[in-house]
């Protein structure tokens, strides 16, 4: 399943996606472990970089591109109704907001800013444990893929990789 959003391209096929309807509520907030991963996709004839082997199949399947290199990781915790921020290459910004967790689903809101400016708004159900990829903005001499997964399985963070910004959540 792929779905155009301006010029972002965003692919489901590693992932559950469900609509977002109903609200949903639980007794206490839960902490949602939060995965970016930005990579580079070009056309360099370089392969893929061995830190994407899990993801490099899926890639090269998604996107036409002969090289992707990863160019950062970033793990993050959240409780759900607070929003955390991802500093991305080219001065994009990440804002995710986990919202609920109904089952094994997680609701939440993603906002991609080019600085202050707002590029990608939407919200959706990601599976616990799924991975959402955005294709999109052009970056360098290639493409910026965004790589986001989410879990509330009490992963922790691993040691050397940058941290997401928790802030404060903001209302529309």
């Amino acid at each position: 399943m792929t779905a155009r959003l301006g010029s972002f391209l965003i692919c489901a096929s590693i992932f559950a996606l469900a609509p977002i309807g109903q609200a949903l509520a639980g007794p206490t907030p839960r902490q949602v472990s939060i995965h970016v991963d930005s990579v580079l996709a070009a056309d360099t004839h370089e392969g893929v970089d061995a830190r994407l082997a899990p993801l490099g199949r899926k890639l090269q399947g998604l996107f036409a591109y002969t090289t992707y290199s990863l160019v950062s990781h970033q793990d993050g915790i959240t409780e759900c109704g607070k929003m955390i921020a991802f500093m991305l290459p080219g001065g994009k910004i990440l804002h995710i907001q986990p919202r609920a967790v109904d089952g094994d689903m997680i609701a939440m809101e993603i906002v991609l800013f080019d600085g202050t400016r707002p590029m990608m708004t939407t919200d959706l159900k990601l599976k616990d444990n799924g991975t959402l990829i955005v294709g999109g903005p052009r970056y360098e001499q290639g493409m910026l893929i965004i790589s986001i997964g989410a879990s509330t399985g009490g992963q922790h963070v691993v040691p050397g990789h940058q941290i997401g910004i928790p802030a404060e959540a903001t209302t529309r």
